[in-house]
């Protein structure tokens, strides 16, 4: 399953989700396309909670093809019946090159991918949407159509994508101010970075990673030691843990196991 989709083992049992890697001229910009398949003719419907990375995404559904800025609560999605969707998941940053303004415009939005890309993305939703798609197909059309922008690479992303990388692999970064000394950027330039490029700042990165670790030790199903991950993840205590993720997941991390 994806890293942000929550109660990955329930998931897994409504839907498949496939990871496919990202061809080499679009790997500046993407970090990889996904395919999601369904079918759940005769059975309740499904809603999936995710709780969303610092990317954009360009999905292709029946409806449409859209532009999903960075999320900054929980997203669910409802799956009825049977049916499929694509979905591109740019790189922190890495959408700026198509979008050519502050991704911070996006933050909570939805917006058609035609805003963007013109008449073909809905011709390139047409062939992906297509019955007789499988997914190489899918991400083929998807992929012709980021060629047909002709993006330029443009060097900030490669630098903010490796901040963000960091933050979500090094927990000794907690603070802002740690990261802007191990990267030699001021602070002030590095939440201007954040903004433009990736739509939310550093501090809102860091808080996420390490929310997603605590619902990913939740959905393990093991005893989990509150208080100690607290400690782990650089909180100040179990209560400051408990805050965070409750008003960020609608539930305590104690519900939330159990759920």
């Amino acid at each position: 399953m994806g890293a942000g989709v929550l109660h990955a083992e329930t998931a897994a049992t409504r839907f498949t989700l496939a990871r496919h890697l990202t061809p080499d001229d679009l790997a500046p910009f993407i970090d990889y396309f996904w395919v999601i398949r369904w079918d759940l003719r005769g059975q309740p419907a499904h809603e999936q909670a995710i709780l969303p990375h610092p990317n954009v995404t360009l999905a292709f559904e029946a409806s449409r093809a859209g532009i999903f800025g960075v999320d900054r609560s929980i997203f669910t999605k409802r799956l009825t019946g049977d049916g499929k969707a694509l979905g591109v998941r740019f790189r922190p940053g890495g959408f700026h090159p198509f979008y050519g303004q502050s991704v911070a415009t996006l933050n909570d939005r939805v917006i058609p991918a035609a805003d963007i890309f013109g008449r073909a993305a809905d011709e390139a939703c047409a062939a992906v949407m297509s019955p007789a798609a499988d997914d190489a197909a899918m991400v083929a059309a998807g992929a012709g159509l980021l060629r047909g922008f002709h993006p330029v690479p443009d060097p900030v992303v490669a630098q903010v994508a490796g901040l963000v990388d960091r933050i979500r692999t090094d927990q000794d970064l907690r603070r802002v101010a740690a990261l802007a000394e191990v990267f030699h950027i001021p602070e002030r330039r590095l939440q201007r970075l954040f903004a433009e490029y990736v739509g939310v700042s550093p501090k809102w990165v860091m808080r996420r990673a390490r929310l997603l670790e605590a619902a990913h030790r939740a959905d393990a199903g093991d005893v989990v030691d509150w208080a100690a991950l607290a400690h782990d993840l650089g909180y100040a205590d179990q209560a400051h843990l408990t805050r965070d993720f409750t008003a960020t997941l609608g539930v305590p991390p104690t519900k939330y196991a159990t759920s």
